[in-house]
């Protein structure tokens, strides 16, 4: 993926990766049944890791925190050193919060789901987390921070203990002290003493001491909805992604692209526009969009004919010409009825240092080089052999599931989800052959394809194009098992800077490490 000669990398090329099982959140027991409301729906990890944010189907954001010990004062590299094995990642759960609720548009007779469809961090500041939150119409900024819990204490309410000159007890102030609640009221048996047993002294309480308000060191997260970005979409917005310059981020619906500033919510601006004046003449529409990770003024957007173009915002106003395009093209004789709807892309992501895209189609993964526009560096087959089924999943309106894909922090690696909550992972390595299938469970390597294809070799190393896992029998998953099409691995992230995996079952989080 460095751009290096084949022969010369295939020497020192990184070992498959051992994949392990590490944690699960929202494990449902045998017979369970899953709420619709519960299906994970987005995943994502922030830049630094150490933190990891969920939404579902029901507008929650959940979010978790990382709790293994990471500061290893500089001496991470000594610890590589050693016998001892760095610890994985491990999350806890943190907070969550209802992020969208469902709404009816009026005027176009239509339901606004609260389905969460992207989740995106933005960058952190003075210790609170920043994230975006969409669903169809409605993008929204949330500000999580921890609060310190605030209590009530030091009430003299106790009259038992009053003595006969007006003055308190020493005895009352320490009961007093420990009846302190967080939400500022008072016991059940203070109540009663204020209503029953009280009784003013002659001349009055010379020293009435106030409710106090206490800081204590407990801290609780909260989330509060900064802005609110809405009425800029007429069609549902399929992706949301944050500028590197750390002021602005772009929305994106089938026939749009709006450039919004994080701080202003009514006004936004559009970008890109495919909308045809007729729409009878409408071919294609925009899938998904995802600003560069380092260069401001540049993004790429994906589209159901399997294109993705590269567009420079300096340019002009409205993007209408794309700077580059990127498209693999299918002989003919291959072409069938379901070659279009297999073609279009679901998702894309930039590598982090951003001269690669990462794209998925409904059966394949492929990797391009933005300097290299004549075709994909790698095409990874996902499940090949559902190729035969196509007029199956055609009729359930399977063919249409969106599976998204990621990218390992070093770029040696790539991942995407399939049918029977089965998930792959490739080696883009010149040479590489390394492709792994994981099942979403305890055990992931029980269904762990035990011969890895070869890639097909080509006759130079900028014009290789790399197809693996295509050596499955028809109709069978890598074990040999019939696929399942309702259970369905649509969502999943790869750590920033580690080798872990959260990924989406349904309602279930699992997490590995290698």
């Amino acid at each position: 993926m460095n751009g290096g000669d084949e022969a010369g990398a295939s020497g020192d090329l990184p070992q498959p990766l051992d994949w392990r099982f590490s944690q699960v959140f929202g494990e449902r027991s045998a017979g369970e049944e899953v709420q619709e409301v519960d299906i994970i729906s987005a995943i994502e990890f922030d830049k630094s890791g150490d933190h990891l944010a969920t939404g579902d189907r029901g507008g929650r954001v959940v979010l978790f925190e990382r709790t293994d010990s990471k500061n290893t004062n500089g001496a991470r590299r000594d610890l590589e050193g050693t016998d001892y094995p760095l610890r994985h990642p491990e999350f806890r759960y943190k907070t969550e919060f209802q992020s969208h609720e469902p709404e009816f548009d009026y005027l176009k007779s239509l339901e606004i789901e609260e389905k969460i469809n992207k989740i995106r961090w933005s960058q952190t500041a003075n210790g609170a987390l920043f994230l975006l939150s969409t669903n169809d119409k409605t993008i929204k900024f949330w500000k999580v921070q921890d609060k310190k819990i605030k209590k009530i204490c030091d009430i003299n309410t106790d009259s038992s203990k009053t003595l006969g000159n007006g003055s308190v007890a020493s005895s009352s102030n320490s009961n007093s002290t420990n009846a302190c609640l967080t939400n500022g009221g008072l016991p059940d048996k203070v109540n009663n003493s204020l209503s029953n047993d009280f009784s003013m002294p002659p001349g009055g309480i010379p020293l009435l001491r106030l409710p106090v308000v206490t800081t204590s060191h407990e801290t609780s997260p909260v989330a509060r909805c900064r802005r609110v970005y809405t009425h800029a979409h007429d069609y549902h917005i399929n992706s949301i992604s944050n500028n590197s310059d750390g002021e602005t981020f772009i929305s994106a619906d089938d026939l749009r692209i709006n450039l919004w500033n994080l701080e202003i919510s009514n006004q936004s601006f559009n970008i890109v526009d495919v909308k045809p004046a007729n729409m009878e003449d409408l071919t294609e529409v925009i899938t998904s969009a995802e600003f560069h990770p380092t260069h401001c003024n540049t993004l790429a957007y994906s589209s159901s004919k399997g294109s993705i173009r590269l567009i420079d915002l300096r340019q002009s106003a409205l993007c209408d010409s794309h700077s580059k395009l990127f498209e693999d093209t299918e002989t003919p004789s291959s072409r069938s009825f379901f070659t279009e709807i297999i073609a279009s892309i679901s998702d894309i992501k930039f590598a982090k240092e951003g001269r690669y895209i990462l794209s998925r189609d409904y059966m394949t993964l492929k990797l391009w080089d933005i300097n290299m526009d004549s075709g994909p560096v790698s095409t990874f087959q996902v499940h090949e052999h559902l190729r035969p089924k196509l007029c199956d999943l055609y009729e359930n309106d399977s063919i249409f599931d969106k599976f998204e894909c990621c990218l390992s922090g070093d770029g040696l690696r790539v991942s995407t989800g399939s049918y029977s909550n089965l998930f792959r992972v490739f080696g883009v390595s010149p040479g590489s052959t390394e492709s792994t299938t994981l099942e979403a469970s305890k055990n992931p390597m029980r269904r762990q394809v035990t011969t890895p294809s070869r890639p097909s070799r080509s006759l130079s190393s900028i014009t290789r194009v790399v197809r693996r896992g295509a050596a499955e029998s028809p109709g069978v998953d890598g074990n040999g098992n019939s696929f399942d099409h309702t259970t369905k691995l649509l969502h999943l992230a790869w750590h920033p800077t580690e080798n872990s995996i959260a990924c989406a079952a349904a309602n279930s989080l699992y997490m590995y490490y290698a």
